[in-house]
């Protein structure tokens, strides 16, 4: 009995100090699956990234802990060549090998320089100069706006570097006093300047990384920080990425809801018909009618909107608005007494005002 015991304290020894060796668990840290694609990562990241940034988590004394960690998950199984490390034996070797950036900002990176602002503060509000704001249409399918998507952009973005030589800097007004003589003075206003190093404007290519969230509306807007028009002396302008919603060949949204038409033949109209209705991320709808459909009648089909864009578990209904395609060949008298005879309706002929 006391063999077993002591084999037993021996295996949750190794056990804990493999644990410690292997370090992290990136995927845990992310809550993704260990097959996770790289969307998934990035799509994980992101949300966790707004819940879990210290400026919104000012109570929580681990909240910088707990950020460092989830920039560590991303850095490493957004990045294939050590994803493929860290899966065979951790984060320690990820370490040995220097695969780690140690104090690198994927956050900052992955939204341009953070993408967006926490906190109550204004973020057009500058002490110092600062470059003008540069708005960027992104045009998104509908499909993009439904299922999310991650798109690249490339930007020649002028970028402030050292030149030779020095310059007048942080220019500004004063009031100097100057000596007239015993007893009387005067004050003026000037322009006083520092000397700084002088500075060029080089044109550098940048990648910014912007994701279609899913729900996001037309016209929505998201701001990457300090990618805008730089300024020689403060601080340079925001990139605002405005969505733009491309117009859609079979379907048209109306807030969280879409909206279709679809047209039936005579013949299904009076006997029923089923049919499928493929939607913006390829799974079928399906659409059963038992009864008579006619000219202009809608059907809702419950949850198959878009999904709202602050809840992606709340989504919008489908409306289904059907048209009747009637015949174009001329009926045989016999065909018209047999139609008569099935639908046995008497001629009427109202006149009135249907508007």
């Amino acid at each position: 009995m006391q063999l077993i015991r002591c084999l037993l304290l021996v295996q949750l020894s190794l056990f804990l100090i493999d644990e410690a060796l292997a370090g992290r668990d990136f995927y845990s840290i992310l809550n993704v699956k260990r097959n996770a694609n790289t969307n998934e990562i990035k799509k994980a990241y992101r949300r966790l990234a707004k819940e879990l940034h210290p400026d919104k988590n000012k109570d929580d004394p681990d909240a910088s802990t707990k950020f460092q960690d989830l920039g560590a998950a991303y850095e490493v199984l957004s990045n294939p060549d050590k994803r493929k490390t860290y899966d065979r034996c951790g984060e320690e070797c990820l370490k040995k090998e220097g695969m780690m950036d140690h104090g690198g900002d994927p956050f900052a990176s992955f939204f341009g320089d953070f993408g967006f602002h926490f906190g109550n503060g204004d973020p057009n509000h500058h002490d110092t100069p600062r470059g003008a704001d540069i708005v960027m249409n992104l045009y998104a399918s509908l499909e993009e706006l439904y299922t999310g998507n991650f798109v690249e952009i490339v930007r020649n973005k002028p970028v402030v570097k050292p030149a030779s030589g020095t310059r007048k800097c942080n220019c500004r007004q004063e009031m100097v006093t100057r000596n007239l003589g015993p007893g009387r003075f005067q004050m003026i206003q000037q322009t006083v300047c520092d000397e700084c190093p002088n500075v060029k404007l080089v044109n550098e290519e940048r990648t910014l990384e912007i994701e279609v969230e899913q729900g996001m509306v037309d016209g929505q807007e998201t701001r990457f920080v300090a990618e805008g028009e730089p300024h020689i002396d403060g601080e340079p302008g925001d990139l605002i990425v405005r969505v733009q919603q491309m117009p859609h060949k079979r379907f048209m949204r109306k807030g969280d809801d879409l909206y279709t038409n679809v047209t039936i033949s005579l013949q299904d109209a009076l006997i029923g018909f089923t049919m499928e209705i493929t939607h913006l991320d390829g799974h079928k709808v399906p659409v059963t009618r038992e009864k008579v459909t006619w000219p202009g009648a809608r059907i809702r089909k419950k949850g198959e909107g878009m999904p709202n864009f602050e809840n992606n578990n709340l989504t919008g209904n489908l409306y289904i608005t059907f048209d009747v395609e009637f015949p174009k060949k001329d009926l045989s008298e016999e065909d018209k007494e047999a139609i008569k005879k099935i639908l046995d309706q008497s001629s009427i002929n109202k006149i009135y005002n249907g508007l």
